[in-house]
């Protein structure tokens, strides 16, 4: 096996976050003696200013990407694949094979992994390039500093949010929305005016930008991921969560499943488990993902109404924290949210009358809290 890597180890535009849910399928990344930063609180805000912290029962990792593809890529090597710095120039058929060019010579491949990214130029010679409404634009900064708490902002009118996400020694600070939405320089205006508020200094901090696939229903259903001698897994697949922007469980996932399929000699066996333990994830989410940004939810918009239950239901935040190690799925989403709906509004009605032993977003912790930011 040859993998090709055109800048190998490199601090990719990235949160850099791995669930629970990621680190307890691979739990070298959980193990492995390299720097990561262990968040164990999460502050959500809203469009009005509305905010609230709660902690996470199980904390997320977040790695500098450097790191993180260094670790992936040694782990390559140990396992006998032969990693070469170079960029891939031409992919093309020779035979039953392929013919891989790239800077300093070629190669030739029994079947070729795609797996370089939303944007990578070869996508078009194996499936169908991505719509704008299938991509979403990031924008950000590395700033220097340390925390253990992340910070999520959502805008109105922005099919996406900001995320302030602390790494060992570094914020990877950023903004994503729709390509078809604002411009990036509108994207970057808008987390300047955030970063400003939050006290957080970017003169003279690396700036960096990045495509992302947020694909449509229609996209992940009928956009072809694999054929005849090669595959595509990762971003360059479009296996990222469309509200959320997570990528990096969907590429260890799909590598995986793609892995399983080749040893067992049966690589049309990668689309039927792609169907069985990815698709209909990311499918849902593909589906609710217009209504989560602008729609509403109990007459109020979604994120309003669930930073508020955050805030003032235990129930509601045990949700959300479940959500973001990953154990909480899109597909029974709404059964868990119905069931807990009469617990949520009579624990965010105590809250809200600030009934005697209850206040608005406290919890026998005391992690919880709820306000206004002042804006």
């Amino acid at each position: 096996m040859v993998l090709f890597d055109e800048k190998l180890a490199w601090e990719k535009p990235c949160g850099g976050g791995l669930t629970h849910k990621a680190l307890a399928q691979w739990p070298f990344l959980r193990d492995a003696a390299v720097e990561r930063n262990w968040v164990d609180t999460c502050e959500l805000m809203g469009p009005g200013g509305r905010r609230v912290s709660f902690r996470l029962e199980h904390p997320v990792a977040i790695f500098s990407r450097c790191v993180l593809n260094g670790l992936l890529l040694e782990r390559a090597r140990q396992a006998g694949a032969r990693v070469v710095r170079a960029r891939v120039l031409k992919i093309e058929r020779s035979g039953i094979s392929w013919r891989v060019h790239f800077t300093g010579g070629s190669v030739e491949a029994g079947f070729v992994v795609l797996a370089a990214g939303a944007r990578n130029s070869f996508r078009q010679q194996f499936s169908r390039p991505f719509a704008a409404d299938d991509l979403m634009t990031t924008a950000g900064y590395y700033i220097p500093g340390q925390s253990h708490c992340m910070r999520i902002q959502f805008l109105e009118g922005l099919h996406g949010y900001i995320w302030i996400f602390p790494r060992t020694g570094h914020f990877s600070a950023g903004i994503c929305g729709k390509l078809s939405g604002q411009s990036t320089a509108q994207l970057r205006r808008l987390l300047e005016n955030s970063l400003r508020e939050f006290g957080l200094e970017f003169e003279g901090a690396k700036f960096y930008s990045h495509v992302l696939p947020a694909l449509q229903p229609a996209t992940l259903r009928e956009a072809p991921v694999s054929g005849e001698g090669w595959a595509i897994i990762g971003d360059a697949a479009g296996f990222v969560d469309p509200i959320t922007g997570e990528g990096l469980y969907y590429a260890l996932k799909s590598g995986e499943l793609l892995a399983q399929a080749l040893l067992g000699n049966q690589p049309d066996w990668y689309v039927a488990l792609l169907g069985e333990e990815l698709l209909p994830e990311l499918e849902t989410a593909a589906r609710v993902a217009n209504r989560f940004y602008a729609g509403s939810w109990m007459g109020q918009p979604v994120v309003e109404r669930m930073i508020q239950f955050t805030g003032n239901s235990p129930t509601f935040r045990e949700l959300m924290s479940d959500m973001f190690a990953g154990t909480q799925g899109y597909r029974d989403l709404r059964r868990r949210l119905y069931r807990s709906l009469p617990a949520m509004l009579a624990q965010s009605l105590i809250a809200a009358l600030r009934l005697p032993g209850s206040e608005a977003g406290d919890t026998a912790e005391g992690v919880s809290s709820v306000g206004y930011a002042g804006r």
